[in-house]
């Protein structure tokens, strides 16, 4: 038996993790650590390879990861989902950008520019993005007011946010209320615009 980990990419929710570990599994593959964005595993070398391995992420939208730079999108990517969609800190929503140095020990400069170079997107764009699926999460857990979630998500009014999220949704925050919400995205395909 072969013991090995591996970096994957897109691998940024519970769901992911879950999902992986039952499609290794059901391949003869023993999942022995399991996390965002990487996992340990034991398997047959002789009757599995690493090839089967990558096809069994890109069949669930992941791939393995091989190159240091894309790693580090990774943890970048998964930094920004654990601060806004995990993080009880209000606080660690308005200072994103020591957030990011302090976990990943790079300027918010060399992250920035690491992740444009590496997806479609810019940094500030992914934020933005995973803001917005957050504040879906928040008005459809029906707990916080709209000025109290503008609040947790940084916003400096009921306004910027009402505007940010008709710009991103294409529609107001009062008709998604209303909607049946089939305008939210996972995680894992916030790239993919």
């Amino acid at each position: 038996m072969t013991t090995e980990t591996f970096h994957i990419k897109n691998m940024l929710c519970g769901c992911c993790q879950k999902l992986i570990k039952l499609e290794f599994e059901n391949n003869g593959i023993d999942v022995i650590l399991i996390r965002q964005g990487f996992v340990k595993i034991s398997f047959d070398s002789a009757k599995i390879t690493l090839e089967q391995i990558d096809s069994i992420l890109k069949n669930n939208g992941m791939s393995l990861i091989k190159s240091r730079d894309q790693i580090l999108v990774e943890e970048i990517k998964t930094a920004i989902v654990e601060l806004i969609h995990y993080s009880n800190n209000i606080d660690s929503v308005v200072q994103k950008s020591v957030y990011l140095v302090e976990k990943l020990g790079l300027s918010y400069q060399q992250i920035s520019k690491l992740f444009s170079k590496h997806e479609k997107i810019t940094l500030e764009r992914f934020v933005i993005l995973n803001k917005i699926e957050r504040i879906k999460e928040l008005i459809d857990q029906d707990e916080y007011t709209l000025s109290e979630i503008a609040y947790i998500m940084d916003y400096s009014s009921v306004q910027y946010l009402s505007n940010q999220f008709k710009k991103e949704t294409g529609m107001s925050v009062s008709t998604y209320k209303k909607s049946d919400k089939s305008i939210k995205r996972s995680l894992e395909n916030l790239l993919n615009i």
